[in-house]
Parts: structure tokens; sequence; C-alpha cells
């Protein structure tokens, strides 16, 4: 149901991203308290980008979910940034995150909806 989508303008090596995917992965898990087998996530490194006409270090991130709860956001938003500026170095005031929430029938999965 969770869906994590990460851009990036900085080369990440492979084996660095694939850390990412598996932490990233982990952490959205965790905070949401759903199942990992239900959790998608995408990396895409090495994108143009600019961010207030900078292309320094910079991520853009969405996270889509069934039932995200806006209690949690300020706790996922601070977990995710603390991730890429660990992980791939981008800092937290170079990163945005956009939250949505999906009606279940409006997400599809296994032939059906939720």
């Amino acid at each position: 149901m969770p869906y994590l989508t990460i851009q990036t303008n900085q080369p990440v090596p492979e084996q660095t991203g694939k850390q990412l995917l598996s932490e990233a992965s982990g952490l959205i898990a965790a905070q949401l308290g759903k199942p990992e087998r239900y959790v998608m996530v995408s990396f895409y490194p090495s994108a143009e980008m600019l961010f207030a006409g900078s292309d320094a270090p910079l991520a853009y991130v969405e996270l889509k979910s069934i039932e995200l709860p806006e209690q949690k956001i300020s706790a996922l938003s601070k977990a995710l940034c603390s991730l890429l500026e660990g992980v791939i170095g981008v800092p937290k005031e170079r990163i945005y995150i956009e939250f949505s929430n999906a009606p279940r029938d409006m997400w599809g999965w296994n032939g059906t909806t939720f």
C-alpha cells in the first residue's frame, strides 16, 4: 500500500542505492505500522534537478499510502530527511516531501482494489 519515490540530483553508487531502498522500505513499514511486504520503494539518482536555483545536493520525495495518518506526517518527514542525509548526503533543508493519502477504492492490487 505505501509507495515511496525518491529522486535526487546526486549520483549514487549502486550498493548505496540498494542500501537506501532497503532502509527506506523498513522505515516506512515501521513508521506506518504496515507489513513491509506491501511497501514499494523506488529510487531515481542523477536526475537533472535544481532547487532554489542551485544544483547542490537535493531530493524530492513522494509518499502515498492508504490511511496515511496526519499525526504521523511530522515524524515521517523527520525520519525520511534523516535517512536521506545519512545515506546519500542530501541536507535536510534541501529535501521536499509530498505526502498523499490515497482512498482505498483508488488503489489497485492483485486484480482488485483495497
